[in-house]
């Protein structure tokens, strides 16, 4: 029985997408490339393994013990090349987004893959603004000077709680593990215009409700151990951990307490368990169930690899 499955993501073309996730296998027609979900039971929007939607391929029996509590799969995992400017945004909290929006709220994470030289992130503010400072910037078209930039460089992380005002700056490549949750609220998008002339819509009031109108304050990471393991992000709808091998092996283990995913953020590696051998490049994804027994996969080669479970 097979165990480990290579999973083809959904690609979206976006106004502010570049060209940059070519380079990691993501070939498309369409151009600006912005975003590659790799683990995705988003209706409309999922990975395929073996050529079936992932809600088909995985049933909730698949997803482990840690995962039982939840009503629908509960990460998602992607891919954004940010050529220019994502809009300045905030998601809602759990509570807010069941009692308004009938779904989860969005916590994330960030994993900095490459930037651009004095490319950076827009996370919460340079201070502690009132809301009505914050509206009539948003009117005025200032709201983005009032946001702490932070040039970033690869191997960055960020953990992003909901309430979190932010932006991916312009020439930043990320790798994003969040909440599964599609909510987005826009507070401010340069006026920008999308292809057939029309402003893109914004979400003032709700983003009114749900922003932290103060700093952001950046978690800390873990450092890496000597086989080159770090834990990176962990809340309850994910664990993230960093794994980087240069010529060597590191090995990671499933059971049935959750699923695990597998995605090489840089190098190559050949990902082997039992008699199932696989190659990988930078950009691969792939997605191990939760094993009745324990399951040992052992990861070769030279390379950074993140790892996703519950």
């Amino acid at each position: 029985m097979k165990r480990i499955y290579k999973l083809t993501p959904a690609l979206f073309a976006n106004l502010w997408g570049g060209n940059k996730l070519r380079a990691f296998g993501k070939d498309s027609a369409e151009d600006r490339i912005g975003e590659s979900w790799e683990l995705s039971f988003v209706p409309g929007s999922e990975a395929l393994a073996d050529g079936k939607r992932m809600s088909e391929a995985f049933p909730k029996s698949t997803w482990g013990k840690r995962a039982e509590r939840f009503e629908f799969f509960p990460t998602l995992t992607k891919f954004i090349d940010a050529r220019e400017k994502l809009s300045v945004q905030v998601h809602p909290s759990d509570e807010y987004a069941l009692k308004n929006e009938g779904q989860y709220g969005k916590s994330e994470m960030w994993y900095v893959v490459a930037a651009d030289e004095g490319a950076g992130l827009y996370m919460g503010f340079k201070r502690e603004y009132t809301k009505d400072e914050i509206t009539r910037a948003i009117a005025d078209g200032t709201v983005e000077t009032m946001l702490s930039f932070k040039p970033v460089g690869a191997g960055d992380v960020f953990f992003i709680p909901a309430g979190t005002v932010h932006a991916i700056g312009g020439g930043v490549l990320i790798f994003e593990i969040q909440q599964n949750s599609t909510l987005t609220y826009r507070l401010y998008d340069y006026g920008r215009r999308d292809k057939a002339g029309n402003l893109r819509e914004l979400h003032v009031d709700r983003a009114m409700n749900v922003l932290n109108t103060g700093v952001y304050h950046q978690a800390e990471t873990a450092p890496g151990t000597v086989c080159g393991e770090r834990t990176i992000g962990e809340c309850e709808y994910f664990t993230v951990k960093e794994y980087t091998i240069d010529g060597g092996t590191a090995s990671v283990t499933v059971d049935g307490e959750s699923f695990k995913s597998i995605t090489v953020v840089s190098g190559e590696c050949e990902i082997t368990s039992g008699t199932e051998v696989y190659t990988a490049q930078k950009g691969d994804s792939f997605f191990i169930p939760a094993q009745g027994s324990e399951l040992r996969v052992c990861i070769s080669g030279t390379a950074k690899f993140i790892t996703v479970c519950i």
